[in-house]
């Protein structure tokens, strides 16, 4: 916690945000520089930073939340880093006093992962930097969004192979769960789609790692939830960008059917992007389907006409059928005007109990069945959607994004909205999370791990199954005290 001194006004320290500047290891709290020249003995200063450390309500307030508004820890301190040393200097200072810490980026979580009670925030939105783009590459900063990558590399002709539907997250944080978006069948997940990293591990040390250079860092830190390391930089894989897309919604009315085009589609590779969702009918039953389907254009693909790229699916011609052609970056940013329509309207702001769980393939249909069938009759809410859509087991290489031992496995991905007001509902959703997990892991499937489903210490050794060891070996070599990401619960459940 900070200790603020009673009766006096600092007015240079309100207007920096209650600049932070040392800690009182006796008490365990964090004293402003209007405590300090209160003249108390045995303070340990902060160390020299580029960024700036605050503590005042708001800050503490605004990362005592984020876009779940589910779970609400209130850090001691909040650091805005400006450098990879600031982030080094605070985390030595926190190994030395074992005071918790936690990465956040655009504070997108859903349930509490980046939050840390008591403990120091590290907010990386500032370290936003994009380096040029040379040979096919491009470092660019934990918290840059994908939006702003995407709008650099677009000016060489080149783009990062994989997006999440929505730009605005920060690479940091995608790249610290997986990343996964409808060209993952094609390329995997945006993990799998990295060079090289820059990080600070739990210990304070400044590393660059790639897959040939301190490889058990690299790959303990992308997909690792931010357990030993937090990112400073990453270098990103680019491949040539179309100029335009030709983007199908293509309407189905049987599930089995849907899945196997989805899956002929994520073989054949014809699209680029392949994703689908389930909808409600006249009754609130999720019985109608809707396959969406992107061919990349020159110079990424060849001209292909709409009868060649849509020969051999069974969708229902009857149905509603969408085909446009698209700008590419209109058609990466094709959520923007939804979400800012959402915000206008307060539901962005609403509670977002998200459920986000991977199949196996063999098994898709029934489980898919079973779960929409336990989704009947309930809203998803204002903006939200049910995903669903298949990946390629081959593409994915990065070994702590944690995916069923299948071909084609499947990401469902429940994207409710809820009333804050109704929070015996909002309850409810979590714990039906819990027993949707339940359900998916008993078949072999595994939670891709940025909803809200309460994890317990069992789960995350099954989540890792064999890896786990490794994991936690990493653990205690790069994070020795357990200071990082406790938010995560992976290893404090």
């Amino acid at each position: 916690m900070v200790e603020r001194s009673e009766g006096r006004t600092d007015l240079a320290a309100q207007a920096a945000g209650i600049d932070v500047v040392a800690f009182d290891p006796e008490a365990r709290v964090w004293v402003t520089r209007a405590g300090a020249e209160a003249g108390r003995p045995g303070l340990v200063p902060v160390p020299r930073l580029e960024g700036c450390l605050r503590a005042d309500a708001g800050t503490l307030d605004d990362d005592a939340d984020d876009f779940g508004h589910l779970v609400h820890e209130v850090p001691a301190v909040v650091l805005q880093a400006e450098s990879a040393d600031d982030v080094a200097e605070m985390i030595k200072l926190c190994n030395d006093y074992r005071v918790a810490a936690a990465a956040r980026g655009q504070g997108h979580a859903t349930y509490g992962q980046a939050q840390v009670a008591e403990g120091l925030v590290i907010e990386t939105s500032t370290l936003d930097g994009i380096g040029p783009v040379t040979a096919g590459q491009v470092t660019v900063g934990a918290g840059a969004v994908w939006s702003a990558v995407a709008r650099q590399t677009l000016r060489h002709g080149l783009t990062p192979p994989v997006f999440t539907d929505y730009l605005e997250l920060s690479v940091g944080g995608t790249l610290s769960a997986g990343g996964l978006g409808g060209q993952a069948h094609l390329y995997g997940a945006q993990v799998d789609n990295v060079l090289a990293l820059e990080v600070v591990t739990g210990t304070g040390e400044v590393v660059t790692c790639s897959p040939t250079r301190q490889p058990d860092l690299f790959h303990a830190v992308l997909a690792g939830l931010g357990q030993c390391a937090v990112i400073i930089s990453a270098t990103l894989r680019l491949v040539t960008a179309p100029e335009t897309v030709r983007h199908f919604l293509l309407p189905y009315a049987d599930l089995e059917t849907f899945l196997a085009d989805q899956r002929l589609l994520a073989g054949d590779q014809r699209f680029a992007y392949v994703e689908g969702t389930a909808e409600p009918d006249e009754s609130g039953a999720y019985t109608k389907y809707v396959l969406e389907a992107v061919a990349y254009g020159p110079p990424a693909g060849p001209a292909r006409d709409d009868g060649a790229l849509l020969r051999g699916l069974r969708y229902d011609r009857a149905g509603q059928i969408s085909a446009q052609t698209l700008g590419y970056f209109d058609f990466l940013n094709r959520l923007a005007d939804g979400v800012a329509a959402l915000q206008q309207e307060g539901f962005w702001s609403w509670c977002h109990p998200w459920l986000n769980l991977l199949l196996p393939g063999d098994r898709v249909a029934e489980l898919s069945r079973t779960l929409l069938d336990g989704f009947a009759g309930q809203d998803v809410g204002p903006g939200g959607v049910v995903l669903l859509y298949p990946l390629v087991h081959r593409r994915l290489h990065t070994p702590l994004l944690r995916v069923p031992d299948d071909p084609v496995p499947y990401l469902m991905a429940v994207l409710w909205t809820l009333d804050p007001a109704d929070q015996a509902a909002v309850s409810a959703r979590t714990a039906a999370n819990r027993v949707a997990y339940e359900t998916v892991r008993a078949a072999g499937g595994t939670q891709y791990p940025v909803g809200s489903v309460p994890m317990t210490a069992a789960d995350w050794r099954g989540q890792y199954g064999k890896l786990w060891e490794e994991f936690d070996a990493a653990k205690r070599r790069y994070d020795p005290h357990r200071l990082l990401a406790p938010g995560q619960h992976v290893f404090t459940a």
